[in-house]
C-alpha cells in the first residue's frame, strides 16, 4: 500500500476549517468519536510509544529541545480518527519518553494560504524565539496547482509562524508565504515539507518535490533573514542508476519530507516516497553547496513514513518517525485513534559511510521483569527456556546476540495459547550470510566474518520495532483479535547453542490509560 500525501491529497474534501492561532481548551480535548473509557481498555493501542489523546496521526513535525524540555509536533485530524483537516498537535517531554499533551499549535486559517491544511515543517531556533517553517495547502484553479488529481487541485506554499510565549503554545503567523512559488520555469509534482538550516551567514533549506516527468527532487534554497528566499538549484534528483537506486524509474515520484544535516564527517539526506524512507549519505561542498552520494540505503523496511529529525540535548542527531496505520479505515475510525510515533532513534555512521541506528537509551529507564537465557550445551533445555519466555501484555523488548554457525535458525513471536498466530519470524540461513529474513522478507545486512548476529526488538501493543546489528529496521503493526492485553511468546526453531544471549525486559507504561499523558 503507497503511503505519501500525494494520495491523501487526491483524498482530501478540500473544506476548510475554522480556527484561531491559538488553540482553545475545547480544541485540546480532541473531541472524537471514541470514548476515553474505550481508547483507555484498547488492547491494540501503544503504551510507551508517543500517540494523541484520541483521532488522527501522521507525520511528527518540527521536533527541537527548546528551555530543557522537548518538544514535538505532529500532524493530526482534532476531530476523528481520519485524514483530514490538517492541524498541528503539540506534546512536551522532559525525557522524550513520557510526555504530556498540549493545546493545538497550528489550525488552518479561513481565506489564507493554510486555509485547507498546515502541513509538515521544521522548528528552528532564531534570537531566541522558535520560528515554524510549514507547507499551507489551499484549492486553486489546475493551472495554479502545484499538486493535483482528477478530483482536486492544491497550491502548496512555505509559511512562517513564530512563537509567542517560551512554553510554545501561542503562535503569530506571516501574512504572505515566504516561499509562494516554485522555482521559475519548473513544473513541479509536489512542492512542501521545508527544512531550513543555518550555515555561516546563510540559512539553507530544502524542500521535497517531483519534477513533471522527471521524478522524484529536493530543491536547495537560501536566504540572510529567513524571510526572503531564492532558489539555487536541485541538490538531489531522482537518479536511475548509481548508488541511489532502489526501485523501478516511477516519472511522477514526489520526494517527501527531506531532511539534509551534518553527521560526524559527512552530511546525511532522508527523504520519504512510495511508502518507504530513504537515505544518502556523502560529502557536501560548502562553496558550491553540491551534495555527492557515497553510501545510500532503506531507512526502514516496514511501516515506517516521513521522518524527522533534531537533536537532543547531549547534541545527538535523534530522529522520529511516523508509524501508520495497516488495518481497514473503518476499523480505525471506529477505534479512535490512527498512527503513532516511533521511538526516539540514535543516528550515527558506520567506518564506511553507512548509516546506523538504535533506540535511545533513555528508553531503557522503562525496563523492568528482565528474563534471560542461561546457555548451556544441552540443546532442548535451551529451547524449552526460550519458548517459556514471554512478553505480557505486548510491553517488553527483546535483545539476542547469535553466533553465526552453520546452522540456520529462526525466532518467532506468537500468541500465547495453543494454535496461535504467529506475529513476526526472524530467520538466518548461513547460505544467505548478507541478508536476515524478517517475514520472509530479505533484508540486507554487511557484518565481518567474526560478527554476531543481534537483535532489538520493541513490542507495544499493535506495534513492533525491529533493529538487526544498527544496520536495518523493520517496523511492523499487527492486530490480535482480542478483547484484552494479548501475551507474545518466543519460539526458537533450530541450533540453540549459538545464542551468546537473550534477554526478554517488561516496559513500563508510559500512562495508567494508554492515553499517554
Amino acid at each position: 500500500m503507497r503511503i505519501d500525501r500525494r494520495d491523501f491529497l487526491g483524498a482530501l474534501a478540500g473544506a476548510a476549517v475554522a480556527s484561531t492561532l491559538k488553540a482553545s481548551a475545547q480544541e485540546a480535548s480532541f473531541s472524537g468519536s471514541a470514548s476515553v473509557s474505550k481508547l483507555a481498555s484498547d488492547p491494540r493501542r501503544p503504551q510507551f510509544h508517543f500517540l494523541p489523546p484520541a483521532n488522527w496521526m501522521n507525520d511528527p513535525n518540527g521536533p527541537i529541545y527548546w528551555n530543557g524540555n522537548y518538544h514535538m509536533f505532529y500532524q493530526t485530524n482534532p476531530k476523528g480518527a481520519f485524514w483530514a483537516e490538517m492541524h498541528w498537535g503539540h506534546a512536551v517531554s522532559e525525557d522524550m519518553v513520557h510526555w504530556t499533551h498540549l493545546p493545538i499549535a497550528l489550525s488552518p486559517t479561513p481565506d489564507s494560504p493554510d486555509s485547507e491544511g498546515c502541513f509538515s515543517g521544521t522548528a528552528i531556533v532564531e534570537e531566541n524565539r522558535v520560528l515554524m517553517f510549514y507547507t499551507g495547502v489551499r484549492a486553486v484553479p489546475r493551472d495554479e496547482a502545484t499538486s493535483k488529481d482528477d478530483a482536486n487541485s492544491f497550491r502548496e506554499t512555505q509559511c512562517l509562524a513564530v512563537a509567542n510565549d517560551p512554553d510554545l503554545t501561542s503562535w503569530s503567523k506571516a501574512q504572505a508565504p515566504v516561499i509562494a512559488l516554485p522555482p521559475e520555469g519548473m513544473i513541479v509534482n509536489g512542492f512542501r515539507d521545508p527544512s531550513p538550516w543555518r550555515q555561516g551567514e546563510w540559512w539553507y533549506m530544502v524542500l521535497g518535490s517531483g519534477q513533471a516527468s522527471q521524478g522524484g527532487t529536493v530543491l536547495l534554497y537560501r536566504s540572510k533573514d529567513l524571510r526572503k528566499w531564492e532558489f539555487m538549484h536541485v541538490l538531489v534528483g531522482r537518479d536511475q542508476d548509481g548508488p541511489g537506486k532502489f526501485d523501478p524509474f516511477d516519472p511522477w515520484d514526489v520526494w517527501e519530507c527531506p531532511e539534509f544535516f551534518p553527521l560526524e564527517d559527512r552530511h546525511v539526506l532522508i527523504y520519504s516516497t512510495h511508502g518507504k524512507v530513504y537515505w544518502r549519505a556523502g560529502k557536501l561542498d560548502p562553496n558550491t553547496m553540491t551534495f555527492r552520494t557515497e553510501r545510500a540505503g532503506i531507512l526502514d523496511y516496514g511501516t515506517y513514513y516521513a521522518p524527522k529529525t533534531q537533536l537532543d540535548k547531549a547534541g545527538n542527531r535523534i530522529i522520529w518517525g511516523w508509524i501508520p496505520e495497516r488495518r481497514p479505515l473503518e476499523e480505525y475510525k471506529s477505534a479512535g485513534w490512527a498512527g503513532l510515533m516511533s521511538l526516539p532513534r540514535v543516528l550515527t555512521l558506520a567506518q564506511d559511510g553507512s548509516l546506523l541506528m538504535e533506540v535511545a537509551g533513555t528508553v531503557n529507564q522503562l525496563r523492568t521483569r528482565e528474563k534471560s537465557l542461561r546457555v548451556t550445551a544441552e540443546d532442548e533445555k535451551n529451547r524449552n527456556e526460550v519458548n517459556a519466555m514471554c512478553i505480557d501484555g505486548c510491553c517488553g523488548e527483546l535483545h539476542v546476540r547469535v553466533r553465526r554457525t552453520a546452522q540456520p535458525f529462526q525466532l518467532g513471536l506468537l500468541g500465547s495459547i495453543d494454535n496461535a498466530t504467529s506475529w513476526i519470524t526472524l530467520k538466518y540461513d548461513p547460505l544467505h550470510r548478507k541478508q536476515v529474513f524478517i517475514d520472509s522478507h530479505p533484508i540486507p545486512v554487511s557484518l565481518r566474518d567474526d560478527e554476531d548476529l543481534e537483535m532489538h526488538m520493541y513490542v507495544d501493543g499493535s506495534v513492533i520495532e525491529v533493529f538487526v546489528n544498527r544496520q536495518a529496521a523493520w517496523t511492523k503493526r499487527f492486530y490480535a483479535n482480542s478483547n484484552s492485553p494479548l501475551d507474545l511468546c518466543l519460539q526458537w526453531t533450530g541450533t540453540t547453542t549459538n545464542i551468546a544471549s537473550l534477554s526478554v525486559w517488561q516496559l513500563t507504561p508510559i500512562s495508567n490509560d494508554r492515553l499517554t499523558t
